[in-house]
């Protein structure tokens, strides 16, 4: 049911947002060649409702015109600029027209986040109220599953997995693929003023911290292949070319060497070398070398 809601809020602000103005009859209209509708209009009330909960968890202001009973997006513009808001427009847009094409969804092919989607309303309302919740979680090297409350304070999508990063004893970042059951608590809290999700993971590639690791200049050479590749889908804000010829590239990053960076290149095989930082360099030789003796 969550996740119902939850994909129902993102419809609803996609309609909106590509109509620029709608009525609700005119929402109405699209919404019956959607098949979440289950041939059902939106009952004003219901529409209302959304409405206010789309404003509460996402800011977005969802207004009417007084003349001729339009609705539209007070603050579209704030789509443009990234974040959340725009993640919700570019993930549901596709998904939203093949529900309304059916004759296309067997031709129409897209890669499907499978982990957390029935978690998410719950924990965006928890995060909204500032409200603790109650979690049953199994990490992967856990024979049984743990029960704890959990400060949430951000999520984040990474490589088709939802984290939730919050506070239980301590700082953590939980794969939603792994919660057991969750639901909201009683016990309120405030999210620490050091916490800033924008900039969390700012020297991480995905969602290892490292905690042990610094960020650092880390320069690779790609084949001309990979390059291009690599210049249109950067893998961090730090990217930078430095060097290109008719053979390679070189680029630079300053970045955290973790698990998941070095794992990220390793997928490039032949085409990326790692030119230094020299520890970091032998560390993918290492493994390079192990990966060899599994061929013979």
């Amino acid at each position: 049911m969550a996740k119902d809601l939850f994909n129902r809020y993102i419809w609803l602000v996609d309609t909106i947002y590509n109509a620029g103005k709608i009525t609700l009859d005119d929402i109405n209209r699209k919404w019956m060649r959607n098949a979440m509708s289950e041939g059902n209009p939106i009952p004003k009330k219901t529409f209302h409702n959304q409405r206010k909960a789309i404003e509460a968890m996402f800011d977005i202001n969802i207004e009417c015109t007084k003349n001729t009973y339009e609705y539209y997006i007070d603050n579209a513009e704030d789509l443009e600029r990234g974040g959340v808001r725009r993640w919700l427009i570019n993930s549901f847009a596709v998904n939203n027209l093949i529900n309304e094409s059916h004759k296309l969804k067997q031709r129409i092919l897209f890669e499907d986040i499978p982990s957390g989607q029935q978690h998410l309303t719950t924990i965006i309302e928890a995060m909204r109220d500032g409200l603790k919740l109650n979690m049953s979680y199994q990490a992967y090297w856990m024979e049984e599953p743990s029960e704890f409350e959990v400060k949430p304070y951000f999520v984040k999508v990474f490589k088709q997995r939802w984290y939730l990063i919050g506070q239980s004893d301590k700082l953590r970042i939980y794969s939603l693929d792994r919660v057991k059951s969750l639901s909201p608590g009683t016990s309120k809290f405030k999210i620490p003023s050091d916490i800033q999700p924008e900039t969390f993971f700012n020297d991480c590639y995905g969602v290892i911290i490292g905690d042990d690791s610094v960020a650092q200049e880390i320069k690779v050479r790609l084949s001309r292949r990979q390059a291009n590749y690599m210049r249109t889908l950067p893998l961090h804000h730090s990217q930078q070319e430095i060097e290109t010829n008719e053979n390679y590239s070189i680029f630079k990053f300053f970045i955290k060497p973790t698990f998941d960076f070095r794992q990220e290149l390793l997928s490039m095989g032949e085409d990326v070398e790692v030119i230094s930082p020299l520890l970091f360099r032998e560390e993918m030789k290492n493994v390079v070398k192990k990966m060899n003796v599994n061929y013979y």
